[in-house]
């Protein structure tokens, strides 16, 4: 895989940064991880019930998939985060080893696995109750209890993982989900219109959901984006000109490759690169479930935090920057009527890249997870292309600068939005690790 081109200064410090976190992330996971044994596992999973886990991860995109198609990813990243902390609050009910995000009594004879697995059946049950999830979940739920079997460990467990499952659901049902909130394009030079292909923004109401880990959605509000007449603007609005146009010369192959592949929604990508990466890395069953829980907790919140500064700054997208470069009061920015992106842009404002800022929560919380940035992995990608199915990384910040990177390539945002994703993305990360599902004393 080639090196990142074109790397502005931001993003270069970014990188750093994203890596001086996973060194100090990485010492807190080796302690925790040679703290606690497999000791606490079910009989009837032994060493492998970490594995209930990285299932129902997958069971819940096919959930989401079979109900809506996916096509609303901040719903999805909201979904996500409520079925892995009711798995982590319903496993830490039986023996807390890490603080829960809900309130219930424990049960320390509750079967741990078998109470993580109801919880997760629950929580997804309620949010996509049809015909088309019915199924699918009756299906996974029965595997789980045929393997466990009978008895009152597994019957007591059940009992837990629903009682946990009502309690996350009850405290996210006033948090701002299903609200709905006008919103009307703008005018002026700079200000957001509608993207080709869409005559509506995605989910201007999002900035008002209740964070999962965050105070605010506005806790790590990005700093303005350039103004229009400035040379950063000048800069990245040539080079999204050049190598975003879908025809471009100036584009590489490679490029062209990683912006397919990274263009998939983040919160499967991500979940896709933990269930990767954790077929080699050893977690118990404590430790797993916070890793999900943690991971998509911080995306959640990178969903709401991106959504606060992208109405706040309501800045254009690219396409529509170079369509009306002649309004735009800079004489070295030339409009181009003819260009169109690599990938269609998304109905939703530029500044910041939220793609960027979930890539660098994600990578954060991974390295920490997983003990270290460093990690090698190969992994797939639902938009790549057939000449490049699968991608090699020798690091969680080597992919995520390269995830923020592609957006510019396919067109969709100038470089200062992805650069001040990753910025976003690393603040939300620390934040979730920092004050999440913290280690017991």
């Amino acid at each position: 895989m080639s090196s990142l081109t074109l790397l502005s200064v931001d993003t270069k410090r970014s990188r750093h940064a994203l890596r001086a976190v996973a060194i100090a992330a990485c010492a807190l996971a080796a302690g925790a991880a040679q703290a606690h044994e497999r000791r606490d596992a079910a009989p009837w999973c032994a060493d492998r019930c970490d594995q209930v886990v990285i299932d129902w991860n997958a069971v819940a995109y096919q959930v989401i998939k079979a109900s809506d198609g996916y096509v609303n990813p901040m719903a999805a990243s909201r979904s996500l985060a409520m079925v892995h902390l009711a798995m982590h609050d319903a496993v830490n009910a039986t023996r807390p080893r890490y603080a829960t995000y809900s309130a219930v009594q424990g049960d320390a004879a509750a079967d741990p696995a078998v109470a993580a697995v109801n919880a997760a059946h629950d929580v997804l049950a309620a949010l996509y109750p049809n015909e088309q999830a019915a199924p699918l979940l009756k299906a996974a739920l029965d595997q789980t209890l045929f393997d466990a079997g009978i008895g009152t460990s597994v019957a007591r467990g059940s009992a837990l993982g629903k009682r946990v499952a009502a309690a996350v659901l009850h405290k996210r049902a006033a948090d701002g989900a299903n609200a709905t909130l006008p919103y009307q394009p703008g005018t002026r030079p700079g200000e957001y219109r509608y993207t080709p292909g869409f005559d509506f923004l995605a989910a201007p109401h999002w900035r008002h959901v209740q964070p999962f880990a965050l105070t605010t959605p506005s806790q790590y509000r990005s700093a303005p984006p350039p103004a229009l007449g400035s040379s950063e603007y000048t800069r990245d609005f040539v080079e999204v000109k050049d190598t975003g146009n879908k025809n471009s010369a100036k584009r590489t192959p490679d490029q062209t490759h990683y912006a397919a592949w990274w263009y998939e929604f983040s919160d499967i990508g991500w979940n896709r690169i933990a269930r990767t990466v954790a077929r080699d890395r050893a977690q118990d069953l404590w430790q797993r479930a916070r890793t999900f829980a943690l991971l998509n907790v911080a995306m959640a919140d990178s969903y709401i935090a991106g959504w606060d500064s992208k109405m706040h700054y309501n800045f254009w997208r690219p396409v529509t920057a170079i369509h009306l470069a002649d309004s735009d009061g800079n004489r070295h920015t030339l409009p181009d009527a003819a260009f169109v992106p690599l990938l269609p842009t998304p109905p939703v404002q530029d500044y910041p890249s939220t793609h960027s800022v979930l890539g660098a929560a994600a990578a954060t919380v991974l390295a920490h997870a997983f003990g270290a940035d460093r990690i090698t992995f190969e992994a797939a990608s639902s938009s790549a292309l057939p000449a490049n199915p699968t991608r090699r990384f020798t690091s969680f910040s080597e992919a995520a600068r390269e995830n923020a990177d592609s957006r510019v390539h396919a067109g969709i945002h100038f470089r200062f939005a992805a650069t001040a994703g990753l910025q976003m993305g690393e603040q939300v990360g620390r934040h979730a690790l920092q004050y999440t599902l913290m280690p017991l004393q």
